[in-house]
């Protein structure tokens, strides 16, 4: 009696109803693994495992990858999906472009939902933020997450900078994924959170209050000026800017500026670090008397008009207030109080 045909414990007989049984699974959307056959200018032949017939890879889906179809070689092992079961002309139809953007998408859900840092190159950038791929998809970095894009900045000073981060690695983590809509997030400032947070409880041991250190303005604010001082922020509060009344900090400083900074006072638990730009200068009103006494004439002019009085200017950072009465007639009666 003629012996039957084994392969790893399997007679012929069933591994012939297993593959069967394979086919019949294997649906559109499945992402499989096969043999590529043949490769010609018209894309790739590939043998799927288990199933009776050959599918077919057209040259532009590879050209979605920027593939030809001369880097696969016969025997090559690849993932391809399920795109047609039959086409037009009966092939069955693969993409390889579509099991690899799956697979991406697969790895971003995986980074989203274990909040992982993720390094990627900035391939483009726009008014909206910048462009970084991630494997086959396309991904986004809204404006307000990248780094070093401080409040104040006009939108062509905004772009210039996000332009300038063309081709430059940058460590990013992903806020959304959503594959209905097609959306991949990243946030670059996410990403850096934790480093910087460790760049400001270094910097805080470092600093002692009184010292004066070397910054560069990373910021500006109605309240005041931020800092930053080697990977770590301080604020200037609009108070502590100059010796004369500051209405905006735009109105001494701006974005970029590298100045030195009195340390004014450091919150380790808070992790705030007061600054002052004004303790740089010699308080003018220490030496007042030097160049003023009661009684003296001296001419003004008049910065700002209040309730219950006026400023005047003397020099730039001495603005005293005249009271109502002491105004010339001719003021009281023009200004109303």
């Amino acid at each position: 009696m003629q012996g039957v045909l084994e392969y790893d414990g399997m007679n012929f007989a069933d591994l012939l109803e297993a593959s069967f049984a394979q086919a019949e699974t294997i649906e559109r959307g499945d992402i499989v693994s096969g043999s590529v056959v043949a490769a010609d200018e018209q894309g790739l032949i590939v043998s799927i495992e288990g199933m009776k017939r050959d599918g077919v890879v057209m040259r532009k889906d590879l050209e979605r990858m920027n593939i030809e179809p001369s880097n696969y070689t016969m025997g090559d092992i690849i993932d391809v999906m399920i795109v047609r079961m039959e086409d037009e002309d009966g092939n069955l139809l693969l993409s390889v472009s579509q099991a690899q953007q799956t697979e991406d998408w697969k790895k971003a859900e995986e980074l989203l939902e274990i909040e992982g840092v993720w390094e990627g190159i900035v391939a483009d950038a726009n008014r909206g933020g910048i462009i970084v791929p991630f494997g086959n998809l396309r991904g986004f970095v809204p404006a307000s997450h990248v780094l070093d894009l401080p409040r104040g900045l006009s939108e062509d000073e905004r772009k210039m900078r996000m332009q300038r981060m063309v081709g430059q690695p940058i460590p990013l983590k992903v806020i959304e994924v959503n594959r209905k809509r097609r959306r991949l997030v990243f946030s670059q400032r996410d990403a850096s959170k934790g480093s910087r947070d460790q760049n400001k409880e270094r910097l805080l041991d470092q600093l002692q209050e009184g010292e004066i250190r070397r910054g560069v303005v990373s910021g500006l604010r109605d309240f005041g000026a931020f800092v930053d001082l080697g990977g770590a922020d301080g604020l200037i509060h609009i108070s502590e800017l100059a010796w004369h009344r500051v209405n905006h900090p735009k109105e001494v400083l701006k974005v970029g500026d590298e100045i030195d900074v009195f340390i004014l006072r450091l919150d380790s638990e808070g992790k705030r670090i007061g600054l002052s730009l004004k303790r740089m200068q010699e308080n003018p009103w220490a030496t007042v008397e030097e160049h003023y006494h009661v009684g003296q004439l001296v001419e003004g002019v008049i910065s700002r008009v209040a309730q219950f009085g006026a400023f005047v200017s003397l020099i730039r950072v001495l603005k005293p207030c005249c009271i109502p009465a002491r105004l010339p007639s001719h003021r009281r009666k023009t200004r109303r109080w």
